[in-house]
């Protein structure tokens, strides 16, 4: 369906109402909401991290509510197999002929919005099995390739604070994601907020606004947003000074043994474009990228042993760039 003025300015004003649906049970993580739709309308997928109780499933339904998807949870363990997500076939009969046959049974993959809960305490078949239909959208069962549902969203969680019994992801299976958010504590005031609203009797009801094809065409739209030569330049001067043997930053030669590789260019830009446009512009400005760069280099930049040992992350290179690298021609 082409996208008409109409359809566009139609988009725009529904992005917001989206975000308010969802603050109706959700009380404050602003940024961490703007951080999940941004990837929602890139066409990515997130790793969450954060602690329990923290409402990681709770944002993930409630948007999928107000966006009138379809939402499966699925809470990894140790046994699971790639077949309990994927499917599997199943011997069935033919009342009328008597005949047997298998008939493909579809996982809860097959959904809109899927919460992949504790990714890291499932094994690394499970794990290559979620990560193959990530990035192939779709999925293949006994020589058959079955597409999965679009719009199709992974949101996988991570408790950072226990890591006996897990299995890390490696650094070549984070770097399908398009974005790492981590998620903390609230304020005083949002913890009084909760607290107040979640023990009582009231419940929020939330409205979907924005349909599955709206959705596509928003996506659609996100590759639209112009995005100057002078700030693409910007982006990868930015991604090849995370890299020890080409950057000239004496902070990333000093703390980083791995850079992040041209995926992450590909992501900034990508979210930064989503991020114009859910702000209501049409072209890319310095703040997008800024504000992007956190949740898109997180999970890319390897610090050595020196950085780990004096408790100096990621975050903190990508804070430095920020400082140091400047944006060349017109402003």
């Amino acid at each position: 369906m082409e996208l008409t003025e109409k359809n566009i300015k139609n988009l725009l004003e529904k992005l917001p109402q989206l975000k308010a649906e969802i603050q109706k049970v959700i009380v404050g993580q602003d940024a961490i909401l703007d951080e999940l739709l941004v990837a929602f309308l890139a066409g990515g997928h997130c790793l969450l991290e954060g602690v329990p109780g923290l409402a990681k499933t709770l944002i993930v339904k409630t948007m999928s509510q107000a966006l009138h998807l379809a939402f499966r949870r699925i809470q990894f363990t140790p046994d699971l197999m790639p077949t309990d997500i994927v499917g599997t076939e199943i011997l069935e009969e033919d009342h009328a002929t008597g005949k047997r046959f298998f008939k493909f049974n579809k996982g809860p993959l097959f959904a809109n919005i899927i919460l992949a809960d504790e990714i890291n305490r499932t094994p690394p078949k499970t794990q290559s099995a979620l990560l193959e239909a990530m990035q192939e959208f779709e999925v293949t069962y006994g020589g058959q390739t079955y597409p999965l549902d679009k719009p199709f969203f992974i949101l996988a969680t991570q408790n950072p604070i226990e890591q006996a019994g897990t299995y890390p992801l490696p650094e070549a299976q984070l770097d399908r994601f398009l974005l790492l958010i981590k998620i903390g504590y609230p304020t005083p005031e949002e913890e009084f907020a909760i607290l107040n609203r979640t023990t009582g009797t009231k419940k929020a009801e939330v409205q979907a606004v924005i349909t599955a094809e709206e959705i596509i065409q928003a996506q659609a739209l996100v590759r639209q947003v112009t995005i100057n030569e002078d700030l693409t330049r910007y982006v990868s001067e930015m991604i090849r000074a995370t890299r020890p043997d080409t950057t000239t930053v004496n902070y990333v030669k000093e703390w980083v043994r791995w850079g992040a590789g041209p995926r992450a260019g590909q992501a900034l830009i990508l979210t930064a474009k989503a991020r114009a446009l859910l702000k209501g512009r049409y072209a890319v400005l310095m703040e997008d990228i800024h504000a992007m760069a956190p949740a898109v280099l997180r999970h890319r930049i390897l610090m050595n042993f020196k950085a780990e040992a004096e408790g100096i992350n990621s975050d903190r290179v990508t804070e430095e760039l920020i400082k140091v690298i400047e944006r060349k021609g017109s402003l």
